[in-house]
């Protein structure tokens, strides 16, 4: 098991660019992001616990929700999964599920742009984000014959 030293981690850079106190935990927190993208609050919690065993469930809660709120993770709630967190890296991308396994993919925006931000018609409101998810069946899952009728149901949630 390596151990991570705070000192040497561009995640502290990050932090204090927000305006955020450096933390162990936090940091601890960023790494274990960097290196799982798309990760659910238990598999930081793992990731975060290999390094330091006695951080607490709460603690990694309190860290996301932080984070999160400073705009440097991003929360995603794909129909019929738990949240799932990426950094974020402000560029213009949105994500491919799978409706078999519920993998969560990066895809880059088909226009380039963000046109989903500039709306013939948008009521009113100030449109800043949009969040695009593309529902199918990953490889694996297509190839599992009950998996494919389950792709053409109008249903986002996962498949058992």
């Amino acid at each position: 098991m390596s151990t991570i030293t705070t000192d040497e981690l561009p995640e502290r850079a990050m932090l204090r660019d927000a305006g955020l106190r450096v933390t162990r935990p936090r940091v601890a927190v960023l790494v274990a992001l960097h290196r799982n993208q798309h990760a659910d609050a238990a598999a930081i919690l793992e990731a975060v616990r290999q390094e330091n065993p006695s951080v607490s469930h709460q603690a990694v809660y309190d860290c996301l929700h932080a984070l999160t709120e400073a705009g440097l993770v991003r929360s995603l709630q794909p129909a019929g999964s738990s949240a799932l967190y990426e950094i974020r890296r402000n560029d213009n991308h949105h994500h491919l599920v799978c409706r078999g396994c519920a993998q969560l993919v990066d895809v880059p925006c088909s226009t380039g742009q963000a046109p989903c931000l500039h709306l013939d018609e948008n009521h009113g409101y100030l449109v800043d984000e949009a969040e695009i998810y593309y529902w199918g069946l990953c490889p694996d899952c297509r190839k599992q014959p009950d998996r494919e009728a389950a792709a053409s149901s109008s249903s986002p949630s996962k498949v058992t």
